[in-house]
């Protein structure tokens, strides 16, 4: 479970560099596209970890974000288990940044009892490989250090920390997420998110 004692600050990341690479799931698991309905197993998944106070409000949150571009409702992925129970999600989706448009990775959420087994690697792998089929790149993340288990993850795929660099209407507050950083990890990942950090 995500420790949410932490305090929440704007936590930019992005890649500029990305080579495709093979997803590599556990048996019996695939990786799918959206299908209808599949907004309420988002909802569960995302309510579970405190994203939302209700199914509900996630649910409309999903089809207002989301259902409202039909042509980029592909890159919305869905783990799923051998009987086609939704176990994560991840989207590979578009964000404004000044004037231009810019490629962003959403909402990556693993169901608390299937973390651990490399799905969350392979849905994120599964969304840079959208990317790098588009050559759609730089790829912008938005978190906070209470993901710091997922930053690590995106730090291993090419991700760099941003000092100043922000997309979206985020207020990139690196200094404030550092510190919170530094809190958590221990003392050589901490220097491997230091050291990757660019302007």
């Amino acid at each position: 479970m995500l420790d949410r004692t932490i305090p929440f600050c704007n936590t930019i990341l992005k890649c500029s560099r990305y080579e495709k690479i093979e997803v590599e799931l556990p048996k019996g698991f695939s990786i799918v596209s959206y299908h209808p309905g599949y907004e309420k197993e988002w909802a569960r998944l995302e309510c579970a970890i405190g994203d939302f106070d209700s199914t509900m409000e996630a649910e409309q949150y999903f089809a207002n974000a989301y259902l409202r571009e039909p042509e980029r409702i592909p890159n919305i992925l869905f783990a799923v288990d051998s009987n086609n129970a939704v176990v994560g999600s991840c989207i590979a989706w578009q964000d404004k940044r000044g004037l231009e448009t810019v490629s962003s990775l959403h909402w990556l959420v693993v169901d608390e009892q299937y973390q651990r087994i490399g799905i969350g690697r392979a849905l994120s792998v599964s969304v840079m490989n959208i990317y790098a089929g588009q050559s759609a790149f730089p790829v912008y993340i938005h978190t906070q250090p209470w993901s710091w288990k997922a930053i690590l993850l995106y730090l291993s795929l090419g991700f760099k920390l941003q000092k100043t660099d922000t997309f979206s209407n985020y207020v990139n507050e690196y200094e404030k997420a550092l510190s919170e950083l530094g809190k958590v990890l221990n003392e050589d990942k901490f220097a491997l998110l230091k050291n990757s950090a660019e302007e």
